[in-house]
C-alpha cells in the first residue's frame, strides 16, 4: 500500500491547520504573559531586542509543540484506521 503518498494531502491540511492553531495559541499566550494584544515584531522600532527575541522564542516553541501534537494525532489516526504508519522514514520529518 502506498499510504505515505496518499497521506501527503492530509499532511498538508494538517500542517496548515496546526499553523493556524499555533497562531491562535500564541496570541492567547502572549495576552496572558504580557497583557498586550500584539506581540512585538522584529521591525517594531520601539521594542527592544530582549522583548522581540522572547516573543520569537515563545512563538517558535508553541508552533513546534502544536505541530507535533497535530502530526502525531493524525499519524495515530491513520495507523488505527489502516494499520499502516504514514511515514516511511523512521527518522521523522525534521
Amino acid at each position: 500500500m502506498k499510504l505515505p503518498l496518499a497521506y501527503k494531502p492530509l499532511g498538508f491540511v494538517m500542517g496548515w491547520t496546526s499553523g493556524a492553531l499555533a497562531g491562535l495559541v500564541f496570541r492567547k499566550t502572549w495576552m496572558a504573559l504580557r497583557h498586550e494584544e500584539d506581540a512585538p515584531d522584529a521591525l517594531d522600532q520601539d521594542r527592544g531586542w530582549g522583548e522581540i527575541l522572547f516573543a520569537a522564542a515563545v512563538q517558535g516553541a508553541l508552533f513546534a509543540v502544536v505541530r507535533s501534537a497535530v502530526d502525531r494525532t493524525g499519524a495515530k489516526a491513520i495507523e488505527r484506521s489502516t494499520g499502516v504508519w504514514p511515514a516511511t522514514d523512521p527518522g521523522g520529518r525534521d
